[in-house]
């Protein structure tokens, strides 16, 4: 993990080095998720709530995702460039150096103007929970932060899977961003809202609901919410196995670009 912090820091000195351009990406990125923010209290103005849903809890389930998705594109990066780490024979590199392949595509990239997007996620998270009374205890508390942590290990997950898939199609598909934009435009939105197999596929292949659907019940304190549901975001963690499994297949089968 010292390497992989040093891989950050040098980014970190790298991109500050033209600040001008980084505030004015991070100011950008502000407004990306601020239009679907706004969109959302209009949406809530006009109509009041969403099959039971008020603003603050509706709300506190786009902070989540919102916040998971921002660290996640800011620190996992390099996954998700992988196809050009490949294309030019940068593997080549990594593959002879004794370390983790996994840490050395981490720490090749990291985007640090996502912190506009993840200012106004934390902004919204602030405005949700002090909109909604909730009976705070331990075991809540814990709870959110599993789903916010458990939601990055999910996002990180798609972009290593999209990476691995690199090694057979050795360009990145642009069908991968069905699961990271598309997933993180779904999940902000109660799944209630979705149908039967929506929530069926984004609950048990790709677990979104685990990390901020299920759980959100028991934050809520709704009726019929379970402790229970406070261990779902676990399956966030555990989604990132088979993904690691799919990269290590990807590593074998990879043959030099002999350059």
């Amino acid at each position: 993990m010292e390497l992989y912090f040093r891989y950050a820091l040098l980014a970190a000195k790298g991109q500050l080095r033209y600040r001008s351009t980084f505030f004015l990406t991070a100011f950008g990125q502000f407004f990306v998720p601020f239009f679907v923010f706004a969109g959302m209290v209009m949406l809530f103005g006009r109509f009041g709530n969403l099959k039971g849903w008020t603003l603050p809890e509706a709300m506190l389930c786009f902070s989540v995702i919102h916040v998971s998705f921002s660290v996640s594109e800011c620190f996992a990066r390099g996954f998700d460039m992988f196809g050009t780490v490949l294309s030019n024979g940068e593997f080549d590199r990594i593959l002879v150096r004794p370390r983790s392949t996994i840490l050395q595509v981490l720490g090749s990239r990291f985007e640090y103007s996502r912190v506009g997007r993840l200012f106004l996620a934390i902004g919204a998270l602030v405005w949700a929970l002090g909109n909604l009374a909730i009976d705070w205890n331990p075991l809540r508390v814990a709870t959110l932060c599993l789903m916010i942590l458990g939601g990055i290990a999910i996002f990180s997950g798609i972009f290593m899977l999209g990476a691995s898939l690199c090694f057979w199609t050795t360009e990145g598909l642009e069908i991968m961003n069905v699961f990271t934009d598309g997933g993180r435009e779904m999940a902000q939105y109660p799944l209630t809202i979705y149908q039967d197999w929506v929530r069926k596929f984004f609950t048990f292949v790709i677990p979104f609901g685990c990390v901020n659907y299920l759980p959100l019940f028991y934050v809520l304190g709704k009726p019929g919410a379970s402790p229970f549901a406070a261990l779902a975001p676990l399956a966030g963690f555990l989604f990132l196995l088979p993904c690691a499994l799919v990269w290590r297949r990807g590593v074998r089968r990879f043959r030099s670009t002999g350059s």
